[in-house]
């Protein structure tokens, strides 16, 4: 019997996975270079949905001092918003010091024998870091993670209680890996009023997103202003999240999703005390 890919690569979620890769990968903290190899690993702890990327003890440019204690996880998903410091395999947590600074819980060593040379950095906790000589932002990212814009003519219509946001017949359709598809569309064809938030989030294959509030929801919108190469075609483009909206498409209602953020989501925005002051999770 065949065997959705999807459903494939989480059967292997449980477990600790690497993957090695030829890219020159650097790590800076102000001008101070604490990495520079060609010999670096992708490394997925257990449950947990984006790779860290793992340096060669020998070539990292500091000092690793073994903390006192490693956090365990529990049995959840380990999403971007779960710290790095939460592990989920064996090992142990290092502050690492570099460049005349101290990152506490910056690193880890798995006890793992195929990673017994290598230490798993915190993305967040420096300041660069380059791939060649592209930056990254966000995360690093997973060669078996991608996206894919297309520019289309469907019919979409989204709609909150009732009330109409936006409609187009000139859609881009964002398809990204085991993620639900995202509607982007023009600005000029949104309907509802939308206010500019403060709010920012940062994706490693989209780059920095900005977001729109609505009256009765806030950060309902986004929109990559200078998107990264990938997602160039949705420069300015206005999606919203359809876990909280309604969207239909050629005149059939979407089913919302049902994914880790959309549960999220909907837990974030039932009503209660200081709503207003509730953002959502990353896109």
């Amino acid at each position: 019997m065949g065997m959705r890919m999807r459903d494939a690569f989480f059967q292997r979620l449980g477990e600790l996975r690497y993957e090695p890769t030829e890219k020159r990968i650097r790590v800076l903290v102000g001008d101070f270079v604490v990495v520079d190899t060609t010999r670096a690993m992708l490394v997925w702890e257990p449950r947990r949905i984006v790779p860290s990327y793992a340096v060669p003890v020998a070539e990292l440019n500091g000092e690793l001092v073994a903390d006192a204690e490693t956090s365990a996880a529990d049995d959840r998903l380990l999403h971007p918003g779960v710290p790095f410091p939460v592990h989920s395999t064996p090992g142990a947590s290092h502050t690492v010091k570099a460049g005349g600074t101290e990152r506490p819980a910056a690193a880890f060593r798995p006890e793992d024998p195929d990673l017994a040379d290598y230490a798993v950095l915190d993305f967040k906790a420096f300041d660069t870091w380059l791939e060649e000589d592209d930056r990254v932002v966000s995360h690093p990212r997973d060669p078996y993670h991608r996206i894919d814009v297309r520019p289309s003519s469907r019919h979409v219509r989204v709609e909150l209680n009732g009330e109409l946001l936006a409609e187009t017949s000139r859609p881009s359709l964002l398809f990204e890996t085991s993620l639900p598809t995202r509607f982007y569309l023009p600005a000029e064809d949104l309907v509802a009023s939308l206010r500019p938030s403060d709010k920012l989030t940062y994706c490693a294959y989209k780059g920095e997103a900005s977001y729109l509030s609505h009256d009765d929801l806030p950060n309902l919108a986004w929109c990559y202003r200078d998107p990264l190469p990938d997602a160039v075609q949705i420069k300015g483009m206005v999606a919203f999240y359809d876990d909280l909206v309604d969207v239909t498409v050629d005149g059939v209602l979407r089913e919302r999703p049902d994914t880790v953020i959309s549960r999220t989501l909907v837990e974030e925005f039932k009503p209660g005390p200081a709503e207003d002051d509730r953002g959502v999770g990353s896109i």
